[in-house]
């Protein structure tokens, strides 16, 4: 399956569950100076950016939040913002410390991967919605179930993009 390679090359722990299709519930509401892909300018992924990365469903209570910065097209550093590492709906069981706390722990994508992985899992017949800034067209949120539970969302959220 296509898609566990894409998200094992994102998640240095956890393991993607099966691969089939079914409803889940809507993701969280997305703001308003966002729109579907369909109705964004197209987004060519800059050489050099910065961008907030939150990983989870819940807005509330995150999985985990990521700083990153790329240069020349690829992620030159990524730090976690605040809190402890958790276990994601992708992960067969908790692999215990990664960085020192306890939990998965993820390799950071650069927004082009991240556009990649979501439709490497939409070819693979997972459920994926994915969501672009209405103004340059860059992915603001996008949600990815390939187990086909419906908790088995993996959403990543990305704020404060800055080109240069």
């Amino acid at each position: 399956m296509r898609f566990a390679g894409a998200l094992g090359a994102l998640a240095l722990t956890g393991v993607v569950a099966g691969c089939t299709s079914s409803p889940s519930p809507s993701p969280a509401p997305v703001s308003p100076s966002a729109v579907p892909a369909s109705a964004a300018p197209a987004w060519t992924e800059p050489a050099s950016y910065s961008f907030l990365l939150t990983r989870g469903c819940d807005e509330a209570a995150p999985l985990a939040r990521y700083q990153a910065t790329v240069r020349d097209g690829r992620m030159t550093t990524s730090a976690r913002v605040g809190g402890a590492a958790s276990p994601g709906p992708s992960a067969d069981v908790d692999l215990g410390p990664v960085t020192g706390d306890e939990g998965e722990e993820i390799e950071v994508p650069t927004l082009g991967e991240l556009v990649d992985m979501a439709q490497t899992a939409a070819d693979d017949g997972g459920r994926v919605s994915t969501v672009h800034d209405t103004a340059d067209g860059h992915p603001v949120r996008v949600v990815v179930n390939v187990s086909g539970a419906a908790d088995g969302d993996e959403c990543w959220i990305v704020s404060d993009y800055h080109v240069g």
